[in-house]
Parts: C-alpha cells; sequence; structure tokens
C-alpha cells in the first residue's frame, strides 16, 4: 500500500482575505494540496478560492437549516423538511474543509452531528436512519451516509482538537468500527447496501452491492486510523469488482453500473437487472455517476496505481465520447456507450469526471468542466456532489490521516 502524505500549503493572502475564524482551526480553507500525477487548474489560488467560498455560501442559504438546537440538510428545496443521512454526511464533509472561510464553520458542524445522534437507525443505533422523517419500518442505514459521518468526524478532530463537548476521534471510532462489524460483508468484503441487508439474504445480501458505495479514499484513511487490516481487504474487493465490471465485453464505456452482483458461477461480478432496488440500475446512472469522484480521490491523495487505471480509464472515455465539451457529458449511460437521456443536462454527472480528469495530461478539460460546474445550481444533490467536487479540483480536499 501508498502512503503519501499530503503536502499542506496555507494561502495566507486568502486567509486574510476572508477574516479569522472564531475557532483557532489547524488546516483552514483553503490548502493547497500535491496530488499523485495531477494537472491544476489554470486559476489563481486566489480565483479558486472566491469561486468555491461563494458556492458554498449558496449552498448553505439553499439547503443548511437551524432548527432545535441542531442543524440538518435539507435534501430537496421543494420539501425541505425532508433530510437524509448521505446530505448531513455531505454537509459534514464540506463545513469541515470550509472551516476558516466559515466562522461558524465548528457550531453548525457539531449541529450536524447532533441530528446525526438524535435520529439512529432501529437496528444498529451508532448508524443514522438513512431519512428523516422515517417511515414506518424503513428506520434503517445507508451505507455512504456513516462512511462519510466518519470520515467528516476525523476531519474535525484534525481541525478542532477533541477537548471540546465532542470528542470527534472517540465518536470516529465507534462509527468506524460499527462500519466495518455491521456494513462489511463477511466474506465478500464489500459494502454492505445498509444495516438492514442481511449476509445471506436471497435478494439483498453481501455480494449485491452500490458501486457509488466504494469510497476507497475513505476506506483508506479508516485503515490508517483504526490500524484495522480488514479495511484493506475492502479496498482490495472494491477494485476488483469495479475492475470485473469494466472488463466485461458488454461493456464499451469503462465506466460501471450503479449496481452490481457477484455472478458465482462466472466467478466476476456483473451489472444486476434495470430495477434491481431504483431505477436503471444496471447503467452508469444516479448513484454510480460519483464513482470517478469516489475512487478519484483515492487516486489523487494516494497515489494508488490500481485506482489511477480505474478512474483513467473512465475519464478517457467521457473525454473522447463528449468530444471534450462537458454539455456532451449526459446524464447516464447504458454500459454499450448509449446515453439513457440527452435532452438535458446536470452537473452531478458532470463534476464527477472533473476530479478523474486531473489524473489525464489533458488540463484544458479539466478547466473546461470546471467552468461548467462552478456556477451550476440544481438541488440538493446535484449541488452537494459538485460542491465536494470543486474542493477537489481546486486540490483542497485532503486526507484527515495523512497531514500533520
Amino acid at each position: 500500500m501508498r502512503r503519501v502524505v499530503g503536502v499542506l500549503i496555507v494561502i495566507g493572502s486568502i486567509l486574510s482575505l476572508f477574516g479569522v475564524s472564531k475557532e483557532s482551526v489547524a488546516h483552514p480553507f483553503v490548502q493547497a494540496i500535491k496530488y499523485h500525477d495531477s494537472v491544476v487548474l489554470a486559476l489563481s489560488q486566489k480565483q479558486r478560492a472566491k469561486n468555491v467560498g461563494a458556492y458554498y455560501d449558496r449552498w448553505k442559504k439553499d439547503f443548511l437549516i437551524h432548527e432545535k438546537g441542531m442543524y440538518r440538510i435539507a435534501s430537496e428545496k421543494k420539501n425541505p423538511s425532508r433530510t437524509v443521512s448521505e446530505g448531513q454526511g455531505y454537509g459534514m464533509l464540506i463545513v469541515a474543509l470550509m472551516a476558516g472561510y466559515d466562522q461558524d464553520a465548528k457550531e453548525i458542524f457539531d449541529g450536524l452531528y447532533r441530528f446525526c445522534k438524535a435520529h439512529p437507525s432501529e437496528i444498529c443505533p451508532t448508524f443514522m436512519t438513512w431519512q428523516v422523517p422515517a417511515k414506518k419500518g424503513e428506520s434503517d442505514s445507508a451505507f455512504d451516509g456513516d462512511a462519510d459521518i466518519a470520515y467528516a468526524l476525523l476531519l474535525a478532530s484534525k481541525q478542532w482538537g477533541d477537548a471540546g463537548k465532542i470528542d470527534y476521534q472517540k465518536e470516529a471510532k465507534k462509527r468506524i468500527d460499527a462500519l466495518m462489524d455491521h456494513a462489511i460483508g463477511k466474506d465478500s468484503h464489500l459494502p454492505l447496501l445498509g444495516d438492514w441487508v442481511e449476509q445471506d439474504g436471497k435478494e439483498y445480501n453481501q455480494y449485491t452491492t452500490r458501486t457509488s458505495d466504494f469510497m476507497l479514499g475513505h476506506f483508506r484513511a479508516f485503515y490508517r486510523f483504526s490500524g484495522d487490516k480488514r479495511w484493506l481487504d475492502v479496498i482490495h474487493a472494491t477494485q476488483k469488482a469495479l475492475q470485473d465490471i469494466q472488463a466485461l465485453s458488454s461493456n464499451k464505456t469503462a465506466l460501471v453500473s450503479d449496481f452490481i452482483v457477484y455472478d458465482h458461477k462466472k466467478k466476476h461480478f456483473v451489472p444486476t437487472s434495470r430495477h434491481f432496488l431504483e431505477e436503471e440500475d444496471d447503467s452508469y446512472y444516479y448513484n454510480a455517476c460519483r464513482v470517478p469522484w469516489r475512487v478519484g480521490v483515492d487516486a489523487l491523495i494516494n497515489g494508488d496505481k490500481t485506482s489511477q487505471q480505474i478512474v483513467k480509464k473512465m475519464a478517457q472515455w467521457i473525454k473522447d465520447a463528449s468530444h471534450e465539451n462537458p454539455e456532451k457529458i449526459f446524464p447516464g449511460y447504458h454500459l454499450s456507450g448509449k446515453p439513457i437521456a440527452t435532452d438535458y443536462t446536470s452537473a452531478v454527472f458532470i463534476a464527477p469526471f472533473g476530479v478523474s480528469a486531473k489524473l489525464l495530461e489533458t488540463p484544458h478539460f479539466s478547466m473546461k468542466i470546471y467552468e461548467s460546474i462552478h456556477a451550476s445550481h440544481e438541488d440538493y444533490f446535484e449541488d452537494s456532489v459538485n460542491l465536494l467536487c470543486q474542493l477537489v479540483m481546486i486540490d483542497a480536499f485532503w486526507d484527515p490521516t495523512t497531514v500533520k
């Protein structure tokens, strides 16, 4: 395993532009991270910080809700009463990374986490229920929300220390241990869809998994933090599953489907049926669109060659298929290469390719993607993924287990 420490350079002029945080912040926004084999956007650090700061302010205005002494992320503009664990995870990651720019970051972060704690899964109470308000019989977890929450707690520990009202490191350990014990396949070493999945269930089990849950950068951080070598098995298993899908003779794209299942006869992963859990589950759609970002973070921060190969194939395919025009990156693809829709575009499909494209030797393509997304505003899901990808694209996403 490669272990590379990102080099953090505090940009003093940027911090003076934004002011001083009320809380002492160890790694204030904006940082310049030295990623592996990565192109750098043709923007000054000051301009990158200004753009992302403005986007963050709009994101907070649109989706951050303060109520009952806590904070939550609204999952829809039209229905702000609903919150999902995925959104809380995104929110906690974003706020921790924006500390130093946002003087209230610690207060907001703590309020977001208190909301998570106040709405536990009825199956594994260490996790957050996947949606609030929860429907009867559906108060269970979703893997990605809890994994992001755990990683965000590690970020918070680095930012503010653990002597306050919340011992971030202690809370992170609880959640990381619970993920391994209750949300990872015992034999498959793959993320379960949630704590509701039985290891050997008939329809949903440890061999039916969602590719957007393959958060390889997180898994590597969890290993470094916990010392639990089983996370290395998870990294290997998820990479192998992605490579299986990319290697299918029917796959003309190098993309992966939203959900996959292990074919025990062929000893190979294949896409699930189309309506396995949601829709277009056998295609690259609103779940798998996050894979170039999730795996790309591992490729950039940790320099892992396997992760680099996986996302570079994706980036090269979309570069060629779109003719380097981000507005021709369509919202979903069948693995045959045929777009699912061509009558609209969405930043949630474009932005993750901005992360993977940093590994190609074509800085102009990365810049085109950035120009396409940095002023795009849609809804909670699209804007949250967009903002997190922008943070990677401007070299401001970091690993709390490798910084000093």
